[in-house]
């Protein structure tokens, strides 16, 4: 497994915002892309210590660690503590995949009053509250590139995005930013 706590984040330096919204680059995070059928969900979830969703736009929470559905049997897992998820999901003998994707993407905190209307800069996708509560994830566009959004307060949403995207999609946000901001 990648080292997280010594790796730069392609973000590094990177700010953006206006008067309603705060873009701020997420502090390096453990990452997982996990595939399984639905019998292996029970043994995963418990190598993991939490349930593993298995509705659309669902997550489960513990701590710093999150499981988002991406897809019936999909889920990306992001550890903000940095854990061995590898290590984790290796004793489970049922069947799965899990690829580390620690070094692949990219977190962005958006936050404050503005988030939903900078996020609808470049998404379609109707985020607001009644349709995407906390706790909803899902795998959409931004722009031209795929991103998970991650609603993980009323008013912030965890964006994740491939390292190779994240200039460009940091800078979308940070436009619709301050459009959001007048």
């Amino acid at each position: 497994m990648v080292d997280v706590a010594i790796r730069k984040s392609a973000l590094s330096g990177s700010h953006g915002g206006s008067a309603t919204v705060r873009l701020t680059p997420a502090p390096a995070a453990s990452r997982v892309a996990l595939r399984a059928p639905s019998a292996s969900l029970k043994a995963l979830s418990s190598a993991l210590g939490l349930s593993i969703p298995d509705k659309p736009k669902t997550s489960g929470r513990k701590g710093g660690r999150s499981v988002l559905w991406l897809g019936p049997d999909e889920w990306l897992v992001i550890d903000d503590d940095g854990a061995d998820l590898m290590a984790l999901l290796s004793g489970v003998s049922l069947l799965h995949s899990a690829t580390d994707v620690s070094h692949r993407n990219v977190g962005i905190i958006v936050s404050g009053p503005g988030a939903e209307a900078a996020l609808s800069g470049g998404c379609p996708q109707d985020l607001s509250i009644g349709t995407f509560p906390v706790g909803a994830c899902s795998r959409t566009l931004f722009g031209k590139a795929e991103v998970v959004f991650f609603r993980t307060e009323d008013d912030t949403f965890r964006i994740e995005c491939w390292r190779s995207f994240s200039d460009y999609v940091f800078g979308l946000l940070a436009e619709a930013a301050e459009d959001a901001g007048h």
